[in-house]
């Protein structure tokens, strides 16, 4: 499978961003969907989980209540919903999938495929 991620830009503090990971593959819905994100000059983190069918969403403490996953395996995309933005979410963001695997991986090394990052700034 292949994943893009796009929808990243400039947002001020409070605001919000939509993320979106469009994928090919006819096998889509069989694959767990993460985003992870990475801020210059820190390592690459786990930000959330969207199960195959949608139906399950695991997150990290850090967007818990603020951001949201979810998908649309007809149009085999998956979107990162992100409300209340602080100037700690600036960072690279990535898609990234797993075969028939668990929302709670939240190691990279868990992850086969990944999209290429789409940045997001938010402003103070």
């Amino acid at each position: 499978v292949q994943l893009q991620a796009s929808g990243g830009g400039l947002v001020q503090a409070g605001g919000s961003l939509r993320l979106s990971c469009a994928a090919s593959g006819r096998t889509f819905s069989s694959y767990t969907v993460a985003w992870f994100r990475q801020a210059p000059g820190k390592e690459r983190e786990f930000v959330g989980a969207v199960s195959w069918t949608g139906g399950s969403t695991y997150y990290a403490d850090s967007v818990k209540g603020r951001f949201t996953i979810s998908r649309d395996n007809l149009k085999s995309t998956v979107y990162l919903q992100m409300n209340s933005l602080k100037p700690e979410d600036t960072a690279d963001y990535y898609c990234a999938a797993d075969f028939w695997g668990s929302t709670r991986n939240d190691q990279e090394t868990n992850y086969d495929y990944w999209g290429q990052g789409t940045q997001v700034t938010v402003s103070s």
